[in-house]
């Protein structure tokens, strides 16, 4: 079944997956692609709307991203965002010329005019502006929809021709009404019957993975988070006995981890599990790597490489089953548009050109919450499936340089610590992440009348909606005090314990 769809050409905004989230909130099937896509390859019979999205460029800059002028000549409606806005703009005649007032963070917008992209919506709004060009003058046949201090121009349209633009930022939280300005267009403007939920979704993927694999076996990566955990039950459900999970067990997994996924998936769950201890070939691969980018790449090519040792035994199995998520085929390789690369994920760009298995990725085009809503829906806990988001490489970069088995140690105990009295406050599903991270320090203490000389944890927790933002998490004092306390006197080994008090951007959420 082929579902309405919203397309997305991507100029390098740092919110252009914001705008897919937000539509599929709204229920509204969107994808993200390069800003150069040809116009044909929009041309499809679902397609009901492109929106263009915002970018870090001018306009008028050498070398800015230019989408085909035929873009603007499809017969769909068109939203600009931001610099989206501005394309369209100066692509149909207007003139866009460098603002005397840039407009950064928070502006108040007048809407006018009645136009039906701000249906519903209060005729002032606080929005969130990040540009510093200004359009001076709308095309032909557009008139302006809203308007602000520093720009004349906040919102323009030519709704006979289906053609809007916004000169801010709908889809971040900070916009008043923003996803309601989403919606206007998705269901009034593009008219989407808002056909995107997760009930149909798996009944999809399960018939697609039945008719791909036929009566061949699939071998899955399992790790014991959310994203694997949901694959393996959805190509569980479609090809049964033929699915084998295999668990790494790297020797870099949080406290009993690895004893819980096997008795979570392999005695309630009954899937076929295969149990791999790697713990010592994992860390004689890392033995005095401090580089954090460098720890990404060996543990992802040593999972590759046992991984594909324990498969290749597994009798008639052609296809491998892995939880790549949409934000980690973004991050890894900026195949969407202009992004810059963030960080490597194993799961993604880490497989070797040689590899003997056809790829099964059945959430690669999802983000994380609707992968949870696929989980219930596929009757998976609520433990399991609101777990914290835990990094592929696991503590490895959340130890600041080398690592060893002693700092995994330490780690463990001060991260069990940490989670046992963030779930005791009752705070674990209100915060997006809590962990810890040892830093490559140590310093002088006292522990009764003696002196120390010990290590260093930082406590990392943060608020998020989606894990693209982040805020650091105003936590109680007296929890701070109980876990700082409980650290530095059971956990032997570390004298000090500090917060991080950093939000993201311009900090990222993990340390490494």
């Amino acid at each position: 079944m082929a579902h309405d769809t919203i397309l997305i050409l991507d100029f390098g905004s740092q919110y252009t997956q914001l705008i897919a989230r937000r539509l599929r909130e709204l229920s509204v099937y969107c994808e993200i692609l390069p800003f150069s896509s040809p116009p044909e390859a929009l041309e499809r019979d679902h397609v009901r709307g492109i929106i263009l999205s915002g970018g870090p460029e001018s306009v008028y800059a050498e070398g800015a991203p230019q989408c085909d002028d035929a873009v603007f000549e499809l017969p769909v409606p068109t939203l600009g965002v931001c610099y989206g806005m501005q394309l369209m703009a100066k692509a149909l005649g207007s003139d866009v010329r460098e603002a005397d007032r840039r407009e950064y963070g928070h502006a108040v917008i007048t809407c006018k005019n009645g136009s039906l992209l701000f249906k519903d919506v209060k005729r002032e709004l606080r929005v969130w502006a990040s540009h510093g060009d200004r359009i001076e003058s709308v095309p032909e046949g557009f008139h302006v929809t809203a308007s602000s201090d520093a720009a004349p121009v906040a919102a323009f349209e030519d709704s006979r021709r289906g053609r809007y633009g916004v000169q801010f930022h709908p889809e971040v939280a900070h916009t008043e009404q923003g996803t309601q300005i989403l919606k206007n267009f998705a269901y009034e403007i593009c008219g989407v019957s808002g056909d995107w939920n997760m009930t149909s979704y798996a009944d999809e993927a399960v018939a697609d993975i039945r008719a791909r694999v036929g009566s061949a076996s699939v071998v899955c990566a399992l790790s014991g988070g959310v994203d694997s955990s949901v694959t393996a039950m959805l190509v569980h459900r479609a090809v049964g006995d033929r699915l084998t999970c295999i668990f790494v067990d790297n020797g870099l997994l949080r406290k009993n981890e690895a004893a819980q996924v096997m008795e979570r998936f392999s005695k309630k769950l009954e899937l076929n599990v295969i149990a791999v201890d790697a713990a010592d070939r994992f860390l004689d691969k890392l033995r005095d790597v401090s580089d954090p980018e460098e720890k990404r790449k060996i543990i992802g090519r040593e999972f590759i490489q046992i991984f594909t040792e324990e498969a290749a035994n597994i009798p008639d199995a052609r296809f491998l089953a892995q939880g790549t998520l949409y934000p980690d085929v973004i991050e890894s390789v900026s195949v969407k548009g202009p992004s810059h690369v963030i960080k490597s994920h194993h799961n993604v760009g880490g497989l070797p050109e040689d590899l003997q298995f056809e790829l099964i990725e059945p959430l690669r085009e999802l983000f994380k919450d609707e992968v949870r809503s696929l989980g219930l829906e596929l009757g998976i806990d609520e433990e399991l499936l609101f777990r914290q988001p835990f990094p592929g490489p696991g503590l490895a970069i959340r130890i600041l340089g080398a690592v060893t088995r002693e700092q995994l140690d330490l780690l463990r105990e001060a991260d069990d610590i940490l989670v046992s009295e963030i779930k005791a406050a009752g705070l674990y599903r209100q915060v997006w992440q809590s962990f810890t991270v040892l830093l490559p320090v140590k310093t002088v203490g006292v522990m009764g009348d003696a002196r120390t000389y010990e290590h260093v944890v930082a406590i990392r927790v943060v608020e998020s909606r989606d894990g693209m933002t982040a805020d650091w998490a105003k936590l109680p004092p007296e929890l701070l005090e109980r876990v700082s306390s409980r650290i530095i006197g059971e956990v032997r080994g570390i004298n000090r314990v500090v917060y991080d008090i950093s939000s993201k951007p311009p900090s990222t959420i993990e340390w490494e």
